[in-house]
This record gives structure tokens, sequence and C-alpha cells, in this order.
């Protein structure tokens, strides 16, 4: 039976950020198992909730869409287009209406890390949805905690940022009550990062102080350059007991991705570097021409939709990939990349999500991306 602690979150759930009522929210992150692959990464991002739930013509409740589902598969066939239908889980986790309690929540949000929960009736139709942020009042917890140590790079003159960054190094510009690469941290902190070394040369001494005036309950040691180095450069300074793999990030960007994740197919893949790669959709808004010889028009599509997967600088990288950073001179991540795909290594992409991706290193995204970060 549905207690009054229960009816309490269910209410909650009547109004949110995905809609106006339980019925629009419903509809909002129920899909159809012909959608595409490339259509269910859109309503995902839009979701905020990480997973949909696949039903049939007649509402009934055939399984569960995630990210981790959409990834496998696009990782395997490459292909955008085909259909859900292929890769989604048939046996979702649910409750039944009138008959669980708020513990019962709790425990099968907990046991099985699900951020949202339905609730169906006696047909199996959805007529409720039970959300991680309002049965616990708080954030997201990750399956399992990641065990390497994390380098930010926070290195660089943070140009894009000018011209505050001309007094302020871009690490230490605010978001909200903490500077963005407290943020950063504390991010990894969060699914279990306890070792961090930071790369620094602009204004460093102004990091490093920071850093010494707060409370840490992680270890953080510091690789200075003498000389711009690039994004990759001081790397070859990172100290020889290191670990066989570690995690790379930019000092402006944030990827919530599962961690331990990335790092088991880094490892399964047998990869010296794995690139965090966000999925990018851009509309263009015109009619675009395809055209030949004598300007003879081919073909017109009208305001087609690109598909991107770009760098968003967090990567894992293998010790023995560092091999091939040459010394003390600069070296950026693109020319590792290149270097260990001209000596034939693996290097591979870990897709995440759009809305998993966020850029503040630049004016317009920073402005753009501070409601996404809480503030």
């Amino acid at each position: 039976m549905e207690t009054e602690a229960s009816s309490v979150v269910i209410r909650k759930n009547i109004k949110n950020k995905m809609g106006d009522n339980v019925e629009n929210m419903i509809r909002r992150v129920s899909v159809s198992p012909e959608m595409s692959i490339k259509e269910s990464l859109r309503k995902i991002d839009e979701s905020g909730i990480g997973n949909l739930f696949v039903c049939g013509h007649d509402g009934e409740l055939l399984g569960s869409l995630t990210d981790g589902d959409v990834r496998r598969r696009i990782l395997e066939t490459g292909d955008l287009m085909e259909p859900i239908e292929r890769c989604y889980n048939r046996n979702p986790v649910y409750l039944n209406e009138g008959r669980y309690d708020i513990q019962k929540v709790r425990s099968l949000m907990l046991e099985k890390t699900i951020e949202a929960l339905p609730v169906v009736d006696e047909t199996k139709k959805i007529v409720k949805i039970l959300f991680w942020k309002e049965v616990f009042q708080g954030e997201k917890v990750f399956r399992e905690k990641i065990d390497v140590p994390v380098v930010i790079m926070a290195g660089g003159k943070g140009k894009r940022l000018d011209p505050f960054t001309r007094i302020l190094p871009k690490p230490l510009i605010p978001i909200g009550e903490k500077p963005m690469i407290e943020v950063i941290v504390d991010n990894f902190v969060r699914q279990g990062a306890e070792k961090f070394f930071v790369t620094l040369n602009f204004k460093g001494d102004m990091i490093k102080l920071y850093f010494d005036s707060i409370e840490k309950n992680y270890k953080l040691g510091y690789i200075r350059e003498d000389e711009f180095l690039g994004t990759a450069g001081s790397l070859k300074l990172l100290p020889a007991d290191i670990g066989e793999r570690f995690i790379v990030s930019n000092c402006d960007v944030i990827v919530k991705a599962e961690y331990k994740d990335l790092i088991k197919f880094h490892d399964k893949n047998k990869n010296l570097l794995t690139v965090a790669g966000a999925i990018h959709y851009h509309k263009i808004p015109y009619g675009v021409i395809r055209f030949g010889k004598d300007g003879k028009i081919q073909s017109i599509q009208e305001k087609p939709e690109l598909d991107l997967t770009v760098n968003s600088g967090v990567y894992v990288v293998s010790k023995e990939a560092v091999e091939l950073i040459p010394e003390g001179k600069r070296f950026d991540m693109t020319d590792l990349i290149q270097a260990l795909l001209s000596a034939e290594k693996n290097v591979g992409v870990y897709p995440v999500m759009q809305s998993n991706y966020i850029d503040v290193g630049q004016w317009e995204e920073y402005k753009n991306h501070i409601n996404e970060l809480g503030i």
C-alpha cells in the first residue's frame, strides 16, 4: 500500500522540470520501440533522467532504455538510424500501483541504481514515475567507485575567457560559490576518486594557494611546467608510480559519466588512450544544396541535422602512451592521439550524451551552462 510518505513523493512529481503534469511527464519519457537510436538520444537528453520507457501501441510498458544501452549499440554497429527495438532492456524494473511503500522504492533505487522508477496499473500502463531526487533529496549515486588517479590540466592561459583571466587563472573562475576547478574535482570525488594531480603554469601559485586554504578529503599533488607544454606535454612530468592508467581532464569541462564504466571500456578494448566523446546535434537552418559539374543541382535537403561526436577534453590514458610524449616540448592531446594512431596503437572513443557534457571554457558557454550546474 502507498504510505503517506510515498504520497508526498508522488505529489512532488506532479510538477517537475519536464512538464506541468503527470500525464505530460509520462508522455515525454515514453517511446515506441520503432523510434530510431538517433531520436532516442535526443529524448534521453531532454528527459534529464538518463533513461526512457519503451511502450507498446496500447501503452503497455515493454522495457526501458538507458544511455548505456544506446552506447553499447552504437559502439557495436555505429548505426544511429536503426530502431531501439534492437537494444532496449526487455526486463524493466517497475512497481505495481497501490502495492508499494516508500521503503520499497528506496531499496529498489539503491539496489538497481535507478533514477526513475515507473508505477504501472493492472494493464501495465505507466500511471506515475518516481524520481531519485525526490525520493532521496540528493544527488545521483554511482554504481561503482573509481580507484585511479585524476590529472587536471590547469596550466593554460585561458584566452577564451579573456579579459577575466588577465586577473584570475581560468581554473579559479567562480561557478556559484566554488571555483571551476573545485567543481570538476568534486564531480570526480563523488565517484570515489581520492588522488589528484594538478598541472600548473600560468598563475599557478594562485591555484595552489587556493587548494592549500581549503579542507579536502582527497590527496592533491602538483606538476609544475617551466614552459607551456600544451594539453598533453606535462603528462611526461607525472611521477613514475602513478599507476598503469589514469584519467585526464581539462580544467574547463564537466563530463557526467559513469567513470568506472569508462575505465572498464578502456581496459576491455586494450586501449592506450580513450576519449570521452560527446554526441552533438547541429541543425542547419537552411536548405543544403549538393551540386556537380556546371552548377547542376543533384539534391537539396531542407534543414538537415548533423550528428557529430566531439572531443570532450576528458580521457583515460595508459602509462605506456606517455612514452610517446617528447620531453620538454609543447605537445597537445591531438598530437598524442595522432602519434598513437601512427604507431598502430589502440585509441578508442566512449560516447556520452550531449546533456552530460558541459564546457565552461568560453563566455557564451559559461553563461549558458550556469543553470545546468545548479547555480
